[in-house]
């Protein structure tokens, strides 16, 4: 089916004011969303999508319907993804709670920006080289094969190049001066640690767009679907990460259910390269008669993947162990470091739940709670975060 102008235009348009909402009404004004705002909002963003998918299905067909929703479900789980290393980023830079929206906004407008791009360079290619499949199909391969890696959320991601090399050739300072980019430091005009995460995040976005836009070119070669798929997947995300925020480290096979859907794309793009064949070197430049997988049993698998890997997930004892003390781990380090937010409700949040889940952990099984990577320093954090709002109570009651 083809899309008119008009429709194309209508669409980005909407697309624009819901970003420009986000902004104007959310992001202008530095606070930290409670859990009921980053609920409400995320299912409204949820159902907006919901509710184009309807319309993609009443107005274009089952078929288009079909490949919009097995899109959006994948750029979705990806996205989620996304968000660990959006965390440990954050983290990394010690980004203030109350700014982290801003951070967040900018890396959705900038993902969307590169993903675009990304989506119509990928479109050329198609329609002018059928082979371009071949190297979707071996992309997501090879990205399903680097999920199943322990290391698929290393730290070091937070350090990339373009950080590097942006303090390399300019002035920049390691403190906030509320959420502008530029500040003053020994005289000099400087960029503040609120710019570098901005460049953090962009950077990352980029390679996150090389994973993510060839699986849903192996779902659909429909332009207008993969743009709006894409679109509808990243809107939303901002709430999402404090809504789940503490619960990320829970979803412990993600990227497992991740690397299947993956490679399961991955082998329908390569099916679809041999079914459209023109490489000489293969079967003398003819297609090649293999069965084709119909976007029905895609979206069939994409959604089941995602159930049984939630699931189990959220079953598994050692996953929860295994969140509870992450979670006490990364809370005790930002009680010990507060310095950063001007935000004066903030170290009651971090004590309380650090408080939460330390007593999780106390209620689990010893043999989980001694799988944990470097527990005894775990232990030594949390004791010392105590000690510290012991200190600071005494120094209130005075």
């Amino acid at each position: 089916m083809t899309v008119s102008p008009l429709i194309w235009g209508i669409t980005i348009i909407v697309i624009l004011a819901l970003l420009a909402f986000d902004y104007f009404f959310h992001i202008r004004k530095a606070h930290v969303p409670t859990l009921k705002e980053a609920a409400f909002w995320s299912s409204i963003y949820v159902g907006i999508a919901i509710l184009f998918g309807i319309l993609v299905l009443i107005f274009g067909g089952a078929t288009m319907g079909s490949e919009y929703f097995a899109g959006y479900i994948t750029e979705k789980a990806l996205s989620v993804d996304n968000l660990f290393v959006f965390l440990i980023i954050m983290a990394s830079f010690r980004v203030p709670r109350e700014d982290q929206q801003k951070v967040l906004l900018f890396g959705i407008v900038f993902s969307l920006i590169a993903r675009t791009g990304f989506i119509f360079l990928g479109a050329a290619l198609i329609n002018s080289f059928a082979w371009v499949f071949y190297i979707f199909g071996l992309i997501l391969l090879i990205t399903a094969g680097n999920l199943l890696k322990p290391e698929a959320h290393g730290d070091n991601q937070a350090d990339n190049v373009m950080i590097r090399l942006a303090r390399r050739l300019f002035h920049t300072t390691e403190h906030y001066d509320g959420d502008k980019l530029f500040t003053m430091h020994e005289g000099k005009r400087a960029l503040t640690p609120m710019l570098l995460v901005m460049v953090a995040i962009g950077g990352t976005d980029i390679l996150f767009a090389l994973d993510s836009i060839p699986a849903i070119f192996g779902l659909t070669q429909n332009v207008y679907i993969v743009f709006t798929a894409t679109a509808f997947s990243l809107m939303g995300l901002r709430q999402l990460y404090f809504l789940i925020d503490g619960l990320l480290d829970r979803l412990i096979y993600l990227s497992y259910g991740l690397a299947v859907i993956l490679a399961f794309i991955g082998v329908k793009l390569v099916l679809h390269a041999l079914h459209e064949n023109n490489l000489p070197f293969i079967n003398d430049g003819e297609p090649v008669p293999v069965v084709e997988i119909s976007t029905g049993l895609s979206l069939s698998v994409i959604i089941g993947t995602l159930i049984v890997t939630v699931v189990a997930s959220l079953l598994s004892k050692a996953g929860k162990a295994q969140t509870a003390i992450n979670n006490a781990r990364r809370h005790a380090v930002s009680y010990l470091d507060l310095d950063y937010t001007a935000d004066i409700s903030e170290r009651e949040r971090i004590y309380q739940m650090l408080a939460d889940e330390e007593a999780q952990v106390l209620a689990m099984d010893l043999k989980y709670r001694n799988k944990a990577k470097d527990v005894d320093k775990i232990r030594e954090q949390v004791a010392e975060a105590h000690r510290q709002h012991a200190d600071y109570l005494a120094r209130e009651r005075r």
